[in-house]
């Protein structure tokens, strides 16, 4: 049934992350090839998106109202604007607004933003001496250090944004079901501010964030599947290749099916894990 995954996949990726591919390469690596983009966008995402998150958080419970006011703005926006929508939005702002490779952004030495993505320092291997690559202009592109492309950063960004939002609420109501009395507490041992937070607040508001924090990351690893409409090659996108190249829809549909429901499965078994090493750790 599946035996057409041995077949040259017959189509080109423009973007192969870590793996090595070309044309004439099995259809399975060309899947593998798209799984690798899909967790190299959503990985990061995860991370961002729980610190913007837990920063956005913070600022909604701040007793500064400016802080609060811009918290419970961004919280209220992104939600209630869909992913799609928020998607087409950075991409075309990364298309439109930003200059082309030979005028790029520079910030920070060796960190550039164009049209042509985004560069940065890279480790990488020169007849085995490692060394820091840098990018640097050269001619009408960017050599050196290593690139994402608009697609990839429109993916990332709408991922973190969008996530952020609703991570945000997780862990403002994780927060605030800790009994402050236990906030006075630390206060009255001499504990400053971010002592009482880091060491007292939120490790026991992660019993409660983690089971609601699982559900985020979920939803997070599912939505990058609309990657496919800024043309982001990841598993959906050569799937749907793949379906128009070997006419077999059903099956390439039950293995993208199948992966996803793998990485869902994987990512509450991890979570479950350290949500009981954290109850675990409470109760001793």
């Amino acid at each position: 049934m599946f035996d057409f995954l041995n077949q040259p996949a017959g189509f080109g990726i423009g973007e192969t992350g870590l793996l090595a591919y070309d044309a004439s390469q099995p259809l399975w690596r060309a899947l593998a090839v798209g799984l690798g983009n899909t967790l190299r966008v959503s990985l990061p995402a995860l991370v961002f998106a729980t610190l913007l998150g837990t920063l956005v958080a913070l600022a909604r419970r701040s007793s500064h109202r400016g802080l609060k006011t811009a918290g419970t703005l961004y919280i209220d926006t992104v939600r209630n604007v869909p992913l799609l929508v928020q998607l087409l939005m950075w991409y075309f702002l990364l298309l439109d607004w930003l200059p082309d490779s030979t005028l790029a952004l520079s910030w920070l030495p060796g960190l550039m933003l164009s049209k042509g993505g985004f560069s940065f320092p890279w480790w990488v291997s020169d007849h085995g001496a490692w060394s820091w690559s840098l990018p640097a202009q050269d001619g009408f592109s960017i050599s050196g250090g290593a690139t994402v492309t608009p697609e990839y950063l429109a993916v990332f960004l709408a991922l973190v944004t969008y996530a952020a939002a609703f991570i945000a609420e997780v862990v403002r109501a994780g927060l605030e079901s800790v009994p402050s009395s236990l906030s006075e507490a630390a206060q009255t041992l001499g504990a400053r501010p971010y002592q009482v937070l880091w060491r007292v607040v939120l490790p026991q508001a992660l019993r409660t964030m983690v089971p609601a924090m699982t559900n985020q990351y979920l939803n997070l690893i599912k939505n990058s599947s609309l990657a496919v409409a800024v043309g982001y090659p990841d598993l959906v996108s050569v799937g749907n290749t793949a379906v128009n190249q070997t006419g077999r829809a059903v099956e390439c549909i039950l293995v993208m099916m199948a992966v996803y429901l793998s990485l869902s499965l994987l990512t509450a078994a991890l979570m479950n894990w350290f949500n009981a090493r954290q109850a675990l750790r409470g109760s001793a």
